[in-house]
Parts: C-alpha cells; structure tokens; sequence
C-alpha cells in the first residue's frame, strides 16, 4: 500500500507540473521530457511514455525522438501519465485548451464525469453502473462518450489488466468488488464516440520475448528492455537516448517483424472531433482512495 501511495502522489505532482507546462508554442517534446524527468526525480518511474494527445487525437501520442511540433493557440491537449514505485502503478489525465476558452464545456464533461462515478463508488457498484454515470454526466454537457476506450484494472507492471470499466452502460452487472486498483477515464467528443487507429506511435511493449535473437545489437537492447521496462510499455525515444537512433531503428524494426514487441497506433477520433479525458486510480477496498488526486 505505502508504494500505491507513494506512486500516485508522485503522478498527482508531475500532472500538475507537467499541466503547467502547457502554454502556446511549448515543444511537446520538451514538456514530455520534463514531466517524465520531473516522476523519476520524484522517487518514481514512468509506468508508459507520458502523451499528449492534441484535438481529435484521443490518446497514444507521445512526442517522438527529435520531434518538432509545438502547441499552438487554440489546441485541446490531453496529458496522460502513469507512475511505478516498484511496480505498484497510478494513472492520471488531465486536459486543457492552449490560449482560448472555447471548448469550457468539453473539458468539464469529462471532468464532471469522473467526479460523478467517484462520488458513487463502492466495492458493490455494478460494472455498467459507472459506464452509465459515464455516459449521463457527459450527454447533459451536450458531448458523447467514447464507448472503445475504457477505465481498467492495475496489476503490478500491468497498466491495462483484467476488468474494463467502461464509458458507457455495456450491461456487466458484476460487482467491482474489494481489493482492486482501478483507472477511471471518461472521455469526452464532440464526434461519433468512437475511435480508430491512426499513425504508428513509436511506443511499444514486449509480447513474446521467447524468440532467439541473432543480431548482438538487437538482443542487447532487448536484454536492457526487458530488465528495465518488463511488461510496461517504453518507446523509441527511450531507446535511441540510451543507446543512440540508428541502434535503436535498427533493433526495434527487427525485434517487432519477429513479433517480439508490438507498436501502439494512436487512437483517433473517427469523426475528427475534439476529446477531452480526464482520469484518476482509485483504490477500491472497504474504503474508496483516490490514489491520484
């Protein structure tokens, strides 16, 4: 327990900075770096590369290895992170508009969603129960909720395990029950509410590590990839700082054709509308934390 707490007060303060960090012109690159910099500093480690996820990009965009793109006036920007102490993960977002105030009522949708569930959890509320606060709280505001994106169960270094916890009711009566770590994130979109894959991300994880390796390169940097991220997510940019591009292109494009690593797409937006998310981990027991606020 004293890692859970320590891991979500680390992810409440890098949100919080990496959230000041968001201002008209800033390199994502740069915000990212110091947000992910900002959780080791803190006594802890990124569970995922952090992301930012700008207008009708949902989630899974983390700045790439000399990226270039900066915020610019008007954007509504996702920042996601998730924080490890020993394995013990928190998950947290938050989502802003860069230099306008035109998009109030979507960034509060999903807000006020989130507050809603949390004010009703217990370890007997049913599943679809939350998906149906979910969806409710963010049809008053006038928005959709995304029903292919959900919360999720937390097991140690796994960031998306078991239980899905949806944004919509999907008629799972079972009961949340006690003793979980759950994410909750409700997204906001003035599209369809739906999502679909978009560009390659850059981001990865190891899903079959049992393959022989010839190159020494390569299995050097699966060696350090699996001793230092096991089964959580990493990216390129990780890669290429630890070891250099060229290695990193070279091992990563070999390691995912042998089916070793997968690559997270980005999600977008199927209608090219504007989301907004917001989430919290709370710990679900006889008492309700939440581990993030």
């Amino acid at each position: 327990m004293e890692d859970y707490l320590k891991s979500g007060k680390i992810a409440s303060q890098a949100r919080s900075y990496g959230f000041s960090l968001l201002k008209e012109n800033a390199l994502l690159l740069d915000v990212i770096e110091k947000v992910e910099n900002k959780i080791r500093e803190l006594g802890g480690k990124p569970a995922f590369p952090a992301d930012l996820s700008i207008n009708y990009i949902a989630a899974h965009d983390s700045p790439k290895y000399n990226d270039d793109r900066r915020l610019k006036k008007g954007d509504i920007v996702k920042l996601d992170l998730g924080v490890h102490v020993n394995g013990k993960i928190t998950d947290t977002a938050i989502t802003t508009e860069i230099g306008t105030n035109n998009h109030k009522k979507l960034i509060e949708a999903s807000k006020n969603a989130l507050m809603e569930v949390e004010k009703n959890l217990n370890p007997k509320i049913k599943v679809n129960e939350i998906g149906k606060i979910i969806e409710s709280t963010i049809k008053k505001h006038g928005f959709v909720s995304i029903k292919n994106l959900s919360g999720h169960e937390i097991d140690d270094y796994v960031v998306h395990a078991g239980l899905l916890i949806p944004n919509y009711d999907n008629h799972n009566e079972d009961e949340i029950g006690k003793k979980k770590i759950i994410a909750i994130e409700p997204f906001a979109t003035e599209g369809d509410g739906m999502v679909i894959e978009g560009k390659p991300s850059e981001v990865y994880s190891v899903v079959n590590d049992i393959k022989t390796v010839r190159d020494s390169s390569t299995r050097d940097i699966l060696k350090f990839i699996k001793e230092e991220y096991r089964t959580l997510p990493f990216c390129k940019r990780w890669i290429a700082n630890k070891f250099n591009i060229l290695k990193a292109n070279i091992a990563l494009n070999a390691l995912e054709k042998e089916g070793i690593i997968k690559q997270y797409p980005q999600l977008v937006e199927r209608a090219r509308g504007l989301v907004s998310q917001t989430e919290h981990t709370f710990l679900i027991d006889d008492e309700v934390i939440c581990l993030t606020k």
